[in-house]
């Protein structure tokens, strides 16, 4: 959520600049609804003191012997208009709070003007492209293949379209990867691992950007009872752990690492990477989440970003880094790297890891502040996937495959492989 001192003083300023990320913010309609907040808020607080001095009367007038009638009479009136100017300020300040909420973060003056990702500003490149003396297969052709592999048939049976069933070897690798990853961000990068639940509430995906706006992309649990969804990333959980909180300024940065499940609808994406693992409803991420000091996102932002880098690094997977351009930068972030590992089958990058500093966007949703300088004031919140684990594997056995079908293993993951050299 924006800073409600932008709404107020800055309105027209703020409209242009929201409109690089296609968002036409309604000026008449917030104007309206704020003059409307402004005056029911002044004509309450003219009732309740009107009432309070009312209330003063009566006991004076009794005093004195007086007929107190009348002013209980009043009393009543009055009683019934607060109520009444009270249900219309309750009401405007919901519609306020609704529109507030589908208003997109402000992007960072970083961000290049562009119109979808062909508009991305390439960064840096990592790594040489693999050459093959051979036709290059897809990881779900080298996958399927496999003795033990990947299953998309028994995955249909049991779920429907967009699962997978991992076997044997493969699903050691999944395993191993997961590992690895976490492994490399406790140990070298010094993240605190946490483990989440897989079930959030409403609040929760509201604190960081998924609800309103994208209610279409989860799975809600079909229970009348309760506000349940299953969470699209760990960055929900995670960052919302530290909702309606007070952080200690010397204990930042806040730095965590989570691997769980991740569930999506995939709405509007029908007829995308219908083939593979690229685009699954369910899949594995490793996520990093850090809180930091409002003037320290930005470095945090790049240290955040390097320790996703380390892990293609030490896959040995050819990668490039990317800033996401004004119209695909997603909802909640300020600025967004994306790092694009290399597929050949593609014979191009695709997304693996997205890397956002939010600023006090999601903060301000979930009212999570520090003190500094004797204020609370809100902090900056960053995440970012590393790495999404399913990509990460496709990358594995579309950049490490071998003439005869088999793929080798990255050195890295051997030893949790018990040194198996192929799959």
């Amino acid at each position: 959520m924006l800073d409600p001192k932008l709404i107020r003083t800055d309105l027209n300023i703020l409209a242009e600049r929201l409109k690089v990320k296609n968002f036409d913010l309604d000026v008449a309609l917030l104007e309206g609804l704020e003059d409307a907040r402004k005056g029911l808020q002044l004509e309450t607080e003219k009732l309740q003191n009107e009432r309070n001095t009312k209330s003063k009367s009566i006991g004076k007038a009794k005093a004195l012997g007086e007929d107190v009638g009348e002013i209980l009479n009043d009393m009543e009136s009055l009683k019934s208009l607060l109520e009444t100017k009270k249900n219309q300020l309750s009401d405007v300040q919901e519609k306020l709070k609704s529109y507030l909420l589908s208003i997109p973060n402000i992007p960072d003056d970083a961000v290049p003007a562009g119109n979808d990702e062909s508009d991305n500003k390439i960064i840096s490149s990592w790594g040489d492209l693999p050459e093959f003396s051979f036709e290059v297969k897809d990881h779900a052709d080298l996958g399927e293949a496999l003795d033990q592999g990947l299953d998309f048939s028994k995955a249909a049976k049991l779920s429907g379209s967009r699962f997978v069933v991992l076997q044997g070897r493969l699903a050691k690798l999944h395993r191993a990867l997961a590992q690895f990853m976490l492994d490399i961000h406790t140990k070298e990068h010094l993240y605190k691992e946490i483990y989440v639940p897989l079930i959030v509430n409403s609040e929760s995906l509201t604190g960081t950007g998924q609800l309103p706006k994208f209610k279409e992309d989860q799975f809600k649990i079909d229970d009348s009872e309760q506000d349940l969804y299953l969470i699209p990333t760990a960055e929900v959980p995670v960052t919302n752990y530290h909702r309606n909180e007070i952080l200690e300024l010397e204990d930042l940065p806040l730095s965590y690492v989570c691997h769980t499940p991740c569930f999506r609808s995939e709405a509007g994406s029908y007829g995308l990477d219908t083939k593979g693992i690229i685009r699954q409803h369910q899949f594995e991420k490793v996520e990093l989440v850090s809180f930091v000091e409002p003037d320290k996102s930005d470095e945090q932002l790049e240290i955040l970003t390097s320790h996703a880098e380390n892990i293609l690094k030490q896959l040995n997977l050819p990668f490039r880094k990317v800033i996401l351009c004004s119209k695909d930068i997603g909802f909640s972030s300020s600025l967004t790297y994306d790092l694009e590992v290399w597929l050949p089958s593609q014979d191009k990058y695709r997304e693996i890891s997205s890397c956002s500093n939010f600023k006090d966007f999601q903060s301000r949703r979930m009212k999570i502040r520090i003190k500094k300088d004797k204020k609370n004031i809100f902090c900056h919140t960053l995440n970012g996937s590393g790495l999404a684990i399913g990509r990460t594997m496709a990358a594995i056995l579309e950049n490490y495959q071998n003439e005869d079908g088999t793929v080798s293993i990255p050195e890295v993951l051997k030893p949790y492989m018990n040194n198996l050299e192929t799959l």
